[in-house]
C-alpha cells in the first residue's frame, strides 16, 4: 500500500497536507511536531525503508520513491525538503519541479546558499511552481522547542502557508516583550519572519550560523582560560584550581552573557568536567564561509567571524580545551558528532 494512490483520502478534512523530503534528525521532528497539533497530516519521502516505516506506523503516510509520494499528494502541493546541502537538494528539487504542477509549493528548509535560491525560483516560476527558502533554527531540540524560521519568497504564499509556519515556531514563551515593537509584525516575536523576497531566508539563516560560529568561538575560548588557570607555566602563587563546571552554571544565573549555548556548555561539563569523550574536532558546514565571502563582497569587516571559522579549521590539526567546548555544544544543539563517533 506503500505507492496507493487511495491514500490520498487523508488529505479530505480540515487538516492541511504537507509533504516531507528527508526524515533526518530534523525532517522527522518536523513531520512529529506537526503531527501532534491534530492539524496537519504528512506523506513523508526517505530512501531509507526504515525512515518511512517508523513515520508511518505515527500515522503519516509514505513512499521510497518521489513518483509515488509525489502522487499521495493532492493539489495544490506544498512540499518541504528538509536535506543536506548541495547535489542531493538540488537533484531532489529539480525532479520534484518535472513532478508538481502549477500552483505546487517547493520549501526548502535546510541551508541552502542563498544565491541558489534566487536560480531555482526563477526556473520554478516558469513552470508556475512557486518556492520558499526557509532557514530553520532549532536543531534536536525543535521538536520541543519549536523552531525559528526565517522565511524568503512571494508574501501571498507565506501568508497562505502561516499555519504550517506558527505551528512550527516556538511562539513568544516568557520572553518579554521589546518596548516599541507594537506596531510591527507580531510574527516575529512568535519565532518566525517574512524575511523578504527569495534568498532573503536562507541569507539571514546564513548570517544567524556566522554569528553562531564566533558566540562558541568565544565562549571555548573563555573556558579554555579558566581551565588552563592552574598551568604550570604560570608562577604558583597565581594559579588558580577553578571547578568550569561550576563557573559555566553560575554564569547562566543573572550574569550578562547567558545563552542556550551557554545551557548546553553547563550540561556537557557538569556530565564530564574535562570532556574527555571529545577530541576537540570540529567540522563547519558552510554557511561560515558563505558569511565571510558575503562580508568581502560587501566591504563588511567581519573580524571575530572570520577568526571563528579559521579556528575550526586549526582544530582538524590540534586540539584544545576550546575545541573540546566547541564539539561539546555543537553535539548538544544538532547532535553533530565527530568524524567516527557514533
Amino acid at each position: 500500500m506503500d505507492d496507493n494512490v487511495s491514500e490520498r483520502a487523508l488529505t479530505k478534512g480540515h487538516k492541511m497536507q504537507i509533504g516531507m523530503v528527508g526524515l533526518g534528525r530534523m525532517g522527522a521532528n518536523i513531520v512529529r511536531r506537526l503531527t501532534a497539533t491534530g492539524s496537519f497530516q504528512f506523506v513523508v519521502f526517505d530512501k531509507s525503508a526504515d525512515a518511512v516505516s517508523a513515520l508511518k506506523a505515527e500515522g503519516a503516510a509514505g513512499s521510497t520513491t518521489l513518483a509515488g509520494f509525489v502522487a499521495q499528494l493532492a493539489a495544490p502541493r506544498t512540499v518541504w525538503v528538509m536535506l543536506p546541502s548541495g547535489k542531493i537538494t538540488e537533484e531532489t528539487i529539480g525532479e520534484l519541479g518535472s513532478l508538481l504542477s502549477a500552483g505546487d509549493v517547493i520549501i526548502d528548509g535546510g541551508n541552502t546558499f542563498w544565491q541558489d535560491d534566487i536560480r531555482r525560483a526563477k526556473a520554478l516560476r516558469e513552470k508556475g511552481i512557486h518556492y520558499l527558502d526557509v532557514g530553520t533554527s532549532g536543531g534536536v531540540w525543535g521538536l520541543t522547542r519549536g523552531y525559528c524560521l526565517m522565511i524568503g519568497g512571494d508574501k501571498a504564499v507565506v501568508d497562505r502557508l502561516d499555519p504550517l509556519f506558527a505551528a512550527l515556531a516556538p511562539g513568544r514563551g516568557d520572553i518579554p516583550a521589546t518596548l516599541g515593537r507594537e506596531t510591527r509584525d507580531p510574527r516575529v516575536e512568535q519565532g518566525y519572519i517574512h524575511a523578504g523576497p527569495n534568498g532573503a531566508g536562507h541569507f539571514v539563516k546564513m548570517i544567524h550560523n556566522g554569528i553562531e560560529y564566533g558566540l562558541m568561538q568565544a565562549y571555548a575560548e573563555g573556558f579554555d582560560i579558566l581551565k588552563n588557570a592552574n598551568s604550570k607555566t604560570l608562577p604558583e602563587e597565581h594559579r588558580l584550581d577553578l571547578d568550569v563546571a561550576d563557573v559555566a552554571e553560575v554564569w547562566r544565573r543573572g550574569s550578562v552573557i547567558p545563552s542556550w549555548l551557554l545551557d548546553l556548555t553547563a550540561q556537557a561539563l557538569a556530565r564530564n568536567g574535562t570532556l574527555d569523550g571529545y577530541s576537540g574536532h570540529v567540522e563547519d558546514s558552510g554557511e561560515g564561509r558563505w558569511t565571510v565571502n558575503a562580508a568581502v563582497d560587501e566591504a563588511v569587516p567581519a573580524e571575530v567571524l572570520t577568526a571563528a571559522l579559521y579556528a575550526r579549521f586549526r582544530s582538524r590539526q590540534s586540539h584544545t580545551f576550546a575545541e573540546k567546548i566547541l564539539s561539546a555544544m555543537r553535539d548538544g544543539f544538532g547532535g553533530h558528532k565527530e568524524p567516527g563517533k557514533p
